[in-house]
């Protein structure tokens, strides 16, 4: 388990720096594995910081997959890819790193009566994304052409803080994902208007 700063959804990526022994430990024995599409698990820290742990956790999470694994002079830089959501159950000890007993959570469905709510997730979310990038940032992602992955990305590129991530992290249906997205963008956005 990778307990961080920041929530991971699924279908989308995530970059690490490895740098913390219990870590480098982690990766070393995903690597190690004989099957490939090695997966560890990604939890927003509530409270506390990622190094040195002591930290409180969010009880639920995305599974990641590696798919690469780059050596640098004193650290490790991974990608993953989040797949599947999960509950933690219990936590284990950290030692030699942060492992948890996990139920996984259902995967959200597609209906064709969602495409409107998708639409308008999609128009919301980008432009207020391209009133709030920085110059040189991409406010011109492309987005999955499965609509479950784009809602997951829409998600990913609103400008919304951990804990709305968070909250769009824990939806129970696509329909409840997309209005949350909305609804919290929007929200941000007024925020942002009145300052």
């Amino acid at each position: 388990m990778f307990p961080l700063g920041s929530v991971l959804f699924p279908s989308v990526p995530i970059p690490l720096r490895v740098f913390e022994p219990r870590y480098l430990t982690l990766v070393g024995r995903l690597l190690d594995e004989v099957e490939p599409g090695f997966e560890f698990g990604v939890v927003l820290i509530e409270r506390g910081f990622e190094a040195g742990g002591g930290d409180q956790r969010a009880s639920v999470g995305t599974m990641a997959r590696l798919v690469s694994a780059a050596v640098g002079a004193d650290d490790l830089v991974i990608v993953g890819v989040g797949t599947r959501r999960f509950t933690v159950e219990r936590w284990l000890d950290d030692d030699p790193y942060p492992r948890a007993e996990l139920s996984m959570l259902p995967d959200l469905e597609w209906s064709e009566a969602l495409e409107p709510l998708r639409a308008e997730a999609e128009s919301v979310v980008r432009r207020v994304v391209a009133r709030v990038a920085e110059p040189q940032s991409d406010t011109d992602i492309e987005l999955s052409n499965d609509p479950v992955e784009a809602a997951w990305q829409l998600a990913a590129i609103a400008p919304l803080g951990e804990y709305d991530r968070y909250t769009l992290l824990r939806s129970t249906s696509l329909g409840g994902l997309l209005r949350q997205t909305i609804d919290l963008v929007i929200e941000a956005e007024e925020l942002w208007s009145a300052e």
